[in-house]
């Protein structure tokens, strides 16, 4: 079973300017965004992402802020989406968790999913966050990457997350040796 982990960005110094890349638009939330997000989440994030489950899981949340879920789109269509939330009794109310982070299967491998993330990030910092947290698994390596790169960095819960790390850690190795050796 694929190990889920808590990462964590000590602070909010340094983050590196958001770069859209060409051809794609960065904004945040706007009415009619519903459907386009579940079809993001779903199969990425969980499964079942109905209307109602977004009014349940996002909108009637307290958390919810529209102006801190942020969106790439291409034309006016919603292709990438990252979340800021806030979690005061359980993370303390200078940690924002970044969440959320989605793109659709035909616009991966864009760096999207960092731009988003980025995003959410600055937000953060301009609304007075310390730190960010996130949660993310040893199923989604592409998405750990991003995150180590964002300078976020695992916080260790148990040994199944400790033995999770380590597996994605040694698939990352294998990956760059067969890469250096092709």
């Amino acid at each position: 079973m694929a190990a889920n982990f808590l990462m964590i960005r000590p602070d909010l110094e340094g983050l590196p300017p958001i770069e859209v890349p060409e051809g794609y638009a960065l904004r945040t939330y706007r009415k009619g965004d519903e459907a386009a997000w579940c079809a993001m989440m779903e199969g990425q994030i969980g499964e079942g992402w109905t209307l109602e489950k977004w009014r349940q899981e996002m909108e009637e949340k307290p958390q919810f802020d529209p102006d801190g879920l942020f969106f790439i789109v291409a034309g006016d269509e919603p292709v990438a989406t990252a979340c800021a939330w806030c979690l005061p009794d359980k993370y303390g109310p200078q940690t924002g968790i970044l969440h959320m982070v989605a793109a659709r299967p035909d616009h991966q491998g864009k760096g999207l999913g960092r731009v988003v993330s980025l995003a959410v990030l600055h937000y953060f910092r301009e609304k007075g966050y310390r730190d960010a947290a996130l949660h993310t698994g040893e199923n989604r390596p592409a998405a750990v990457r991003t995150y180590l790169s964002l300078g976020f960095r695992p916080k260790f819960r148990s040994d199944e997350e400790k033995e999770g790390w380590e597996r994605l850690m040694r698939l990352f190795a294998e990956r760059e040796r067969q890469a250096r050796s092709s």
